[in-house]
């Protein structure tokens, strides 16, 4: 995939959607593509969180494990959607598990090189922590719904 490509899918994401577009194609410039098969973690609670995933397609699975009653799926998220926030706060490691459900590709960034890039670059950073913010509010929630259900049953 070319630069251009990585803008394209930025710029159709509703993550990205509206941002400058000196952000989108630095981001663009900083991507690689990566592709997980059905069934692969893309990551585990507790390791690092050193990257910052656009799901291109696909879907995945956001997961806990509770000793007591096994795996617990929080969110599945899909196409356009983002993973990982923890990154971006020490001490950088992820808070679930996410395994994609079927073949996904991703648009991938380097984390530390986007936490450089936030405190550099105060609008830009300013714009990152708004939308994380809402995916946050938007994984908090469904966590919150998730022990409701388990607690109401």
């Amino acid at each position: 995939m070319t630069t251009e490509d990585f803008k394209l899918a930025l710029i159709e994401s509703p993550f990205f959607r509206g941002m400058q577009p000196r952000h989108i194609h630095e981001l663009a410039t900083q991507a690689i593509s990566e592709r997980f098969p059905a069934g692969e973690f893309i990551f585990r609670e507790g390791e690092d969180a050193q990257k910052f995933y656009l799901i291109r397609e696909g879907r995945v699975t956001l997961e806990v494990l509770a000793p007591d009653r096994g795996v617990s799926i929080v969110q599945t998220i899909s196409s356009g959607d983002v993973l990982g926030w923890s990154w971006l706060f020490p001490p950088h490691r992820w808070h679930f598990d996410a395994r994609a459900v079927e073949p996904v590709q991703t648009l991938t960034v380097d984390a530390h090189w986007l936490r450089g890039w936030i405190e550099a670059d105060h609008d830009f950073g300013y714009e990152m922590m708004k939308r994380i913010a809402h995916v946050m509010v938007s994984r908090l929630q469904a966590t919150r719904l998730q022990l409701t259900d388990v607690y109401g049953a």
